[in-house]
């Protein structure tokens, strides 16, 4: 028996290799990403909400990036996280195969940003604002609702709050995620370190969300 060189012996074993790869390869389905989930688009009109009437939001005058919309998030948090971009201005709302529903902000002025986890422990339609002492020393004019704004249109909290109570503490440390009638502070650095949002999509937002619901801030 003639003996294989080197060189031949070494292309017939990648050929035999090839050839046992092909059905295997064959066999394999290709993965199709899910398609992102369907969301009916909202209205941003002036709305009666209760009591109280919403004015209009011209949505054309509020930035592309951030209007409500269903974006592509890779995130190993379970739907129905919310994740805060704080850098960014953006509110997340993680849905299944890793998509989320995205919001824009108003975030916290320099120095009064807060990270860190924490979870929704109280919701309110149009709830009072009660400024804080270091509030009222930023804004002396501010004392005249040391006792409390009722709610309405121009409550600083808009027409829904959510409550955070932070999980290393346990306490509520004041941060909220709430509307706002200024809208065109979406994607400000605006706030007292709160997180503001369009009324119209605070009260989107409300609709999807309940207590425990577990708030990422980073």
């Amino acid at each position: 028996m003639v003996a294989m060189p080197n060189l031949s012996r070494r292309l017939f074993t990648a050929g035999l290799a090839a050839s046992a790869a092909v059905p295997l390869a064959s066999c394999m389905e290709a993965i199709v990403p899910a398609p992102p989930p369907e969301i009916e688009p909202l209205d941003y009109a002036a709305r009666r909400d209760g009591d109280h009437v919403i004015p209009a939001v011209p949505i054309e005058d509020v930035p592309e990036w951030l209007r409500r919309q269903v974006v592509a998030f890779d995130t190993d948090e379970e739907p129905g996280t919310i994740v805060i971009e704080l850098d960014d201005a953006l509110l997340h709302l993680v849905m299944p195969d890793r998509y989320a529903l995205r919001y824009g902000l108003g975030v916290g002025r320099r120095g009064l940003g807060w990270r860190g986890e924490a979870e929704i422990y109280r919701t309110a339609h149009w709830p009072r604002w009660t400024p804080t002492e270091n509030m009222i020393r930023r804004d002396p004019d501010l004392e005249r609702w040391e006792d409390g704004q009722p709610g309405g249109p121009d409550n600083p909290l808009g027409a829904r709050a959510l409550y955070l109570r932070t999980i290393s503490s346990g306490q509520d440390e004041g941060i909220r995620i709430h509307g706002t009638p200024e809208w065109r502070s979406i994607g400000d650095r605006a706030s007292s370190g709160c997180f503001r949002m369009i009324n119209h999509d605070v009260i989107d937002l409300y609709g999807r969300v309940e207590r425990g619901t577990r708030v990422v801030v980073r």
